[in-house]
Order: structure tokens, then C-alpha cells, then sequence
């Protein structure tokens, strides 16, 4: 007879590896972690190229955040490397650094009116500080705050943007253009949180320790419609969250993305991790992994990305898009997903329909259990 558990998670990234290791661990539970695809860690998986070098799978995953539980937890599964993050888009010609600062003004600005707007600056929001391009636009009462506001929102993200999600900057939530500061220092890091590491061994080494517990039970290459409902007692799901539904209210969009593997000799590859191309060609960006990974040879793998609309069952459902329509249709989903209260938890990137980074889908799972499932199971022990 088949084993029975106390959980199904479905997915086992980041929000699903971590709830199964606390439950496992902690509550004593055990669990069946599942997914469709062949190896753990979702979209941060990690691998070998041909060429040996050490290379993200489905795009650069750069490990950053403020939250010293969140890193405490994880540093439980890997040492860390640190590693600042830089990023260089290509504008008008020249390489300046992303977020927008103080250098990307003076590559592209005469010495005199760069001076001027750095000046400005500082003034109005003080050295150090990160105004969204949003508030520059939108609260600037001086001409060339406006004109270095507008400069930015035309060359940096429109375009950028317009090539990311499918859609102009107008058609989507305005959350997406307050996440972009320009940076009123030199500081070219592109995040600026407490802790940015990457992970020694690799995100799926992480992964791999994570989940090596005698209460956990992975299966890849499965289906959570493959286990029968009489094997768990609980579910945690991680997909999409249309998809649970059988996408009876409409489909929910995400983005997907197309990658381009090459290996090249070290002399070819880029001075940053990542260079954005906002306004040319029609990729996003291109990464050399030898920043992230730390390794040096005689040449590195780059990784080239085009973005594209998902289609269901052919690619992979990257980026829930952040619009009125999609919120919508989600809110639609979450009052459904109501009526599986203490039997379904949905959670993540997929299942929330909202974009975390990986710090996040963590916090997402360690706040589940926390204020969630651990009431519960008193509850059912009571």
C-alpha cells in the first residue's frame, strides 16, 4: 500500500522546499514534495555547462535581502559568496551603470549640465536617497528634474519595459514603474539590501541540503493531479493558480522567456554581470556567469534572454503581469481557492499571482507556517 502523508507540496522552489523543510522538521510532519519538472529549486536551479561552468538554468537568480531571519535560515543550507550585483545598460551608445545614478549622468550628459542635475538632486532628496522615476515624473516642479526624469522613463525603462512584459508602461500596474529609482549617489549596486550573497556550491546544492530530511519525500517529473487525494491529508500548492482551477474563469497571463547559451572566450565577455539593452535589438539582457559563480578560466558562459508571452503547456509561466485586468481575474481565483480553506494552502510566486524575489518566497513560506499552518495543526493535535 502506498505511503501516506501528512502534506503534498506542489513545487518544490523556494516557497515549497521551505515549507517542507519546517514542517518536517519543526512540526514533526511528514511530506510529499512534488514537481512536474526533473530536478529541484524551480526556476533558481542551477547546472554544469558543457564547458563547466557554473550556470542558472532559467536566468540570472542574485540572492539579496534586508531580512536577517530569512538569510539566517538559508545559511542553515549553504555557505554564502558574497557578491554585489552590477548592471550596465546599453544607452545612446554607451554603457551605464542601472539603476540610473550620478555616474550614468556624467557618461551621457556634457561635464556642466551632469554637474547641474547632480546638484539638483542632492538638493531636492538628499545624497544617498532612491526617488522612483515614478516621482521624478510626477513631483518634479523643476525643468531639469523633469527633463532628467522624462530622459530616464524614454531611454532606460519604456522600451525596456514594453519588451519585458508585451505591453507599454500604461497598460500595466504602476507598481511596475515605482520599483525603478534613480540613485542619487555612485553607488552602482544594483540592490542596495543588507545582505547580497550567492549561494557557494550553487542554488541546487542549497536546494538538495534543504529538503534531505527523513520526513520528506521528493518525487520530480510528477503531477500533483498524479497523487491520489487518499495519500495526504493537506496541500500545499505552488503552481499556478489558474491552473489548479482547470483555468475555468479565464486564463491568468504570465510572461515566459527564451534563453540563448553560449561559451566564449573570458576576453569576450562583459566588464558586469548583466548588461541591459533597452532600446535595441529585441533581447532583454545578456549575463556572464563568471560574476556570479566567482569562477574564472579561459572563457565563460553568457546567457542571452528574449521575453515572450507564455503559452500553456508549451513554455515555462515566468512573471504573473501586473495589470487591473490580471488582478481581477486573480481576485476571482483567491475567492475560489476560499472554499479549500484547512484542506488547500495556495503559495508563491505561481499561486499568489503576484512577483517575489527569492527572499521573498521564503518569507512567504515561513510566514505560512507561522501564522497559518501552525495554528492548524494545534488545532487538529487539540
Amino acid at each position: 500500500m502506498p505511503q501516506r502523508y501528512d502534506w503534498l507540496i506542489v513545487g518544490a522552489g523556494f516557497t515549497g522546499a521551505t515549507a517542507s523543510r519546517r514542517l518536517a522538521e519543526d512540526f514533526g510532519q511528514t511530506v510529499l514534495l512534488i514537481d512536474r519538472r526533473g530536478h529541484l529549486g524551480g526556476n533558481a536551479w542551477d547546472r554544469r555547462d558543457e564547458g563547466g561552468h557554473l550556470v542558472h538554468a532559467y536566468g540570472p537568480h542574485i540572492f539579496h535581502t534586508n531580512s536577517a531571519r530569512i538569510f539566517t535560515f538559508l545559511s542553515r543550507f549553504t555557505e554564502w559568496r558574497p557578491y554585489f550585483h552590477r548592471v550596465l545598460a546599453h544607452v545612446d551608445g554607451r554603457l551605464v551603470p542601472v539603476p540610473f545614478n550620478l555616474d550614468s549622468m556624467a557618461a551621457l550628459f556634457p561635464a556642466r549640465m551632469a554637474e547641474r542635475l547632480s546638484e539638483k538632486l542632492i538638493q531636492r532628496y538628499g545624497f544617498g536617497a532612491r526617488p522612483s522615476i515614478d516621482t521624478l515624473r510626477h513631483e518634479a516642479d523643476d525643468a531639469d528634474l523633469k527633463f532628467l526624469a522624462d530622459y530616464v522613463h524614454d531611454r532606460v525603462f519604456v522600451n525596456y519595459t514594453t519588451k519585458q512584459w508585451g505591453v507599454g508602461p500604461d497598460a500595466l500596474d504602476a507598481s511596475v514603474t515605482a520599483r525603478v529609482p534613480v540613485v542619487v549617489s555612485r553607488d552602482d549596486r544594483y540592490f542596495a539590501d543588507r545582505y547580497q550573497a550567492m549561494p557557494r556550491d550553487g542554488y541546487a546544492a542549497l536546494f538538495q541540503r534543504m529538503v534531505d530530511h527523513p520526513n520528506i519525500h521528493v518525487s520530480l517529473q510528477t503531477e500533483h493531479t498524479d497523487v491520489e487525494a487518499a495519500r495526504f491529508e493537506r496541500m500545499i500548492y505552488c503552481g499556478p493558480l489558474d491552473e489548479y482551477f482547470g483555468a475555468s474563469a479565464g486564463a491568468l497571463p504570465y510572461r515566459s522567456l527564451r534563453f540563448e547559451h553560449q561559451v566564449v572566450e573570458a576576453a569576450d565577455g562583459q566588464p558586469v554581470g548583466t548588461v541591459n539593452y533597452p532600446n535595441e535589438f529585441d533581447f532583454t539582457r545578456i549575463t556572464d556567469f563568471r560574476h556570479l559563480s566567482g569562477e574564472r578560466g579561459t572563457t565563460t558562459a553568457l546567457l542571452t534572454e528574449y521575453s515572450m508571452a507564455h503559452q500553456p503547456g508549451v513554455t515555462e509561466p515566468y512573471y504573473p503581469v501586473p495589470s487591473p485586468d490580471s488582478r481581477a481575474l486573480a481576485a476571482t481565483y483567491r475567492q475560489m481557492a476560499q472554499a479549500l480553506a484547512g484542506r488547500v494552502w495556495f503559495a508563491g510566486r505561481l499561486a499568489d499571482y503576484r512577483y517575489y524575489n527569492m527572499d521573498q518566497a521564503v518569507g512567504r513560506a515561513l510566514s505560512l507556517v507561522d501564522k497559518e499552518l501552525a495554528p492548524a495543526l494545534e488545532r487538529t493535535a487539540a
